[in-house]
């Protein structure tokens, strides 16, 4: 029987990608989407998936939602994939751009991650993977929201291995750089990106899928608690 997995956010350049990878490998993807919906279903369609819709922002949208694709089995794969940018320098952020993101990285994980959590633990096999940025290694102007969301989610992961090791679920993160989508294009040219990546390209969808394919696999059963940088060398 096929191991199901569920990636937040997977409509999107990033997500798709690896729903994709994840199917190509053997398994039954749900593919996640807040607004997008049409996306996530044409995907799922693609990849003989399923599609799924809520804000995991929302607690109460998000458990029923879960408890829908709970009553098929457990979830045993998750990618925690969802998350939003609203830049802006420190001094002239409003508190809505700071709250938005930090909500949808941290209370997203926390809803998305905690109702799966002891369907999980039962099977006594799983793979939690967040998908993070560089940003919170290293910082980046405009940015500071985002950098605090995904650096809390850094320290969240290494706790939660900690937590679930005994039990056989891996926790790790997957820390992008500078990745090729339609959301960054025109983000940076390419001067500006030789000069700030090692390899002297962007990265791409498929790059960042490749990591989480392999942290999702039997051969990362001995890594948890690990920050895979999928960046071209920028850390």
């Amino acid at each position: 029987m096929k191991k199901r997995a569920l990636v937040t956010g997977g409509s999107g350049a990033i997500g798709s990608a690896i729903c994709r990878r994840l199917a190509a490998d053997g398994f039954d993807v749900i593919v996640h989407a807040n607004r997008h919906t049409e996306a996530a279903e044409r995907l799922a369609a693609e990849i003989g998936g399923w599609a799924t819709a809520f804000d995991v922002v929302d607690a109460h949208a998000s458990l029923a939602a879960l408890e829908s694709l709970l009553e098929a089995g457990p979830i045993q794969v998750l990618v925690n994939n969802a998350g939003v940018h609203d830049d802006a320098a420190f001094p002239g952020m409003k508190r809505e751009q700071w709250e938005r993101v930090i909500a949808v990285a941290l209370d997203g994980f926390y809803n998305v991650t905690q109702p799966l959590s002891l369907p999980m633990i039962r099977t006594r096999w799983g793979r939690i993977i967040n998908i993070t940025s560089v940003t919170a290694e290293i910082g980046n102007r405009g940015q500071t929201n985002y950098a605090a969301a995904k650096g809390a989610l850094h320290a969240t992961t290494r706790s939660l291995a900690r937590e679930l090791a005994s039990r056989g679920i891996t926790v790790n993160c997957v820390s992008p750089g500078l990745i090729d989508t339609p959301m960054s294009a025109g983000a940076f040219d390419e001067a500006t990106i030789r000069r700030l990546v090692p390899l002297q390209r962007a990265g791409t969808p498929d790059d960042v899928a490749n990591a989480v394919a392999f942290l999702a696999s039997d051969a990362a059963s001995y890594i948890t608690g690990q920050i895979l940088s999928v960046n071209g060398g920028m850390t």
